[in-house]
């Protein structure tokens, strides 16, 4: 019996040389920096950090919606951003950000974070990134 059917075929050597001739460059990060927080209080700190870092020309996402610390890190690292600035009661209290550097490479002893006053965040990054 007859059957009516579409088919299509393209040869792998075909395809592989069509991309590499594209010139195809990775993906961009979102963003420079990934701003993380803990409360609302904190939240609505970081909206007002964030426009100063990105008066300094720095690219910024600040995390919407709550969530716990781990789930808006893997947003963050999502993001491709370099930097997360994390916002949570104690940075409150003390009017400091913490600084994690999400990539490797990045900064010296990464897995280390560092505080700096809000003050001069947008200064510290724009030296960073």
């Amino acid at each position: 019996k007859p059957s009516p059917a579409v088919g299509f075929a393209i040869g792998m050597e075909r395809l592989l040389d069509l991309w590499l001739q594209s010139g195809a460059q990775p993906a961009r990060a979102e963003c420079d920096v990934y701003m993380v927080h803990q409360t609302e209080a904190a939240g609505r700190q970081a909206m007002v950090l964030a426009e100063q870092i990105r008066d300094a020309g720095l690219r910024v996402l600040v995390h919407a919606g709550g969530g716990q610390f781990k789930a808006q890190f893997r947003r963050a690292d999502a993001s491709g951003a370099r930097i997360a600035v994390i916002l949570g009661e104690d940075e409150l209290a003390n009017a400091q950000a913490s600084i994690k550097w999400l990539r490797q490479g990045d900064q010296p002893g990464q897995d280390a974070q560092v505080r700096v006053p809000f003050a001069d965040l947008a200064f510290f990054l724009k030296g960073k990134v």
